[in-house]
């Protein structure tokens, strides 16, 4: 007779690691003193909903929702700026291809100018550039984004405080509690040393992580630069989130 059949379980996340990403409270990061937690932690187990639910369905995205540059243009327009190509693959610990996964981007445009209603720099808006975009990861973990490189811009956390150049990356997996949330910096920024969101990070290694290095050999030549970006979600390489302390 043979022994009863076991359902893998779909749901149950381990806690986050709180040595591995930055404090939550990091004076020098002005904001983070009013968003950090002010009273003991409590945990909680996951939910059926929150482990099961919400899903996306992939029929949803449309042709150009990866590609900034013509993705909020006018027919026969395209966003100003240094065309760049963003890419990598999403892994689990193991380097294995997390397949399905949507990733969401967000981004100022090339003048450093995000498209927001409470924006208050006073660098120019580019009619038409969005700053938004979104993708499914292929069988191999695979992704790809085509957009302008982003300007710095000043933000009123110091006297003199610049944010380097950046893009926002919002990771869905196939439940609620599986979206996670990092921003990837350009490999030799001069404002990335300078930043203090960057410097809640705790070692080299971490922003090393968050840093895109140059991609020679994905560039289009005599149109756009490409930048290879890896998202880990668990593990010794995992890559550093902001909602999250561990992975998916």
């Amino acid at each position: 007779m043979s022994g009863p059949t076991l359902t893998p379980s779909l749901g149950g996340y381990v806690p986050r690691d709180r040595t591995w990403q930055p404090d939550a409270l990091t004076p020098p990061y002005k904001t983070s003193v009013k968003r950090s937690p002010s009273a003991a932690l409590l945990s909680f187990p996951s939910s059926l909903s929150e482990e099961t639910a919400p899903i996306f369905g992939h029929g949803i995205l449309g042709a150009l929702d990866n590609d900034l540059l013509h993705n909020f243009a006018t027919q026969g327009q395209s966003a100003i700026g240094p065309r760049i190509i963003v890419h990598g693959r999403v892994l689990d610990e193991m380097a294995r291809p997390v397949p399905g996964a949507l990733l969401e981007i967000w981004q100022a445009n090339a003048g450093g100018r995000y498209r927001h209603k409470k924006e208050s720099y006073l660098a120019p808006l580019d009619p038409n550039f969005g700053g938004c975009g979104r993708t499914i990861t292929a069988a191999d973990g695979s992704y790809e984004f085509h957009t302008v490189y982003p300007g710095p811009y000043p933000w009123p956390n110091g006297m003199n405080d610049w944010r380097p150049a950046h893009i926002h990356f919002s990771v869905f997996g196939h439940g609620f509690a599986q979206r996670l949330i990092t921003q990837m910096y350009f490999e030799g920024d001069p404002h990335i040393p300078l930043c203090p969101i960057v410097g809640a990070l705790k070692s080299q290694e971490a922003v090393d992580a968050l840093t895109a290095p140059l991609d020679m050999h994905r560039t289009v030549p005599m149109d756009s630069r490409a930048f290879k970006f890896d998202i880990v979600l668990r593990g010794r390489r995992q890559t550093f989130f902001e909602n999250r302390k561990d992975g998916m």
